[in-house]
This record gives C-alpha cells, sequence and structure tokens, in this order.
C-alpha cells in the first residue's frame, strides 16, 4: 500500500520508498519528515486524482499521485 491510498482522516507508518526513487530524492523526502517509521496522516483527499494534503508532524503538504505512490505505508 502507498501513501497515495490512504484515506482522508487515516493515518499510517512510512514503511519504505520504491526501488525507483533516487537517493537525492529520498533524502529530500526525508528531510521533510516522510521517512521510514514516520506516522503521516492524510488531512484532505480531494476528487479526481487532485494532490492530497498530508501531515507530517505539525506540518502539512501537498503530494500528487506521481510522488505519493512512491511512498508505501503499512
Amino acid at each position: 500500500m502507498t501513501l497515495w491510498d490512504l484515506s482522508q482522516g487515516s493515518s499510517a507508518e512510512v514503511s519504505h520508498y520504491h526501488h525507483s526513487v533516487e537517493e537525492n530524492y529520498q533524502t529530500r523526502l526525508s528531510e521533510l519528515g516522510f521517512h521510514p517509521g514516520e506516522t503521516i496522516s492524510c488531512v484532505l483527499s480531494p476528487r479526481l486524482g487532485a494532490p492530497k494534503l498530508y501531515r507530517v508532524n505539525n506540518t502539512i503538504y501537498s503530494l500528487d499521485d506521481s510522488i505519493a505512490s512512491l511512498i508505501e505505508i503499512n
């Protein structure tokens, strides 16, 4: 299951990144808080494939499916 599959109001722990994510991109995602072991909440899941809003600690980020689908969750 990926972060993109997380429904509005749900939380999950980041498991790992998809194998196709480059190392420098993994580093940037980790700096933003999207790292293995971190709990992520889906704050808003608009319709029609619009980017979803995710809460990491006390910060909210907008990720589209091309990025969120590369982050595996438990």
